[in-house]
């Protein structure tokens, strides 16, 4: 269940209009809010019992795609490739919390 709302959070955040993005924030917040949802997304993926050999392509492939996405015009947004390293590393991070989580349960 928490992955589904996470992903859900993601599609709004990765796909909504330019007018509708919040600004202002300090300059590296977007890398941090990438990093960060798609860290959300690899624990709670592989939380909810996907495996790691196939969630982590498909989320590497979901971040490639969504700044694609970005470049589309009538979204007036912009795409970063940047974004995707901050994606990846997101997934990383969350893929290495999962391990430390089961590490630690047993």
């Amino acid at each position: 269940m928490s992955f589904g709302i996470v992903v859900i959070i993601s599609i709004f955040v990765l796909f909504l209009p330019n007018d509708d993005v919040p600004s202002g924030f300090p300059p590296g917040t977007d890398k941090l809010v990438h990093s960060a949802l798609f860290a959300a997304l690899a624990l709670t993926g592989l939380r909810a019992g996907a495996r790691a050999r196939w969630l982590v392509p498909v989320l590497v492939a979901y971040a490639v795609g969504s700044e694609i996405g970005q470049s589309v015009p009538a979204l007036g947004r912009s795409s970063d490739p940047l974004d995707v390293v901050a994606d990846c590393v997101g997934i990383v991070i969350g893929w290495l919390c999962s391990v430390n989580i089961r590490r630690t349960s047993r």
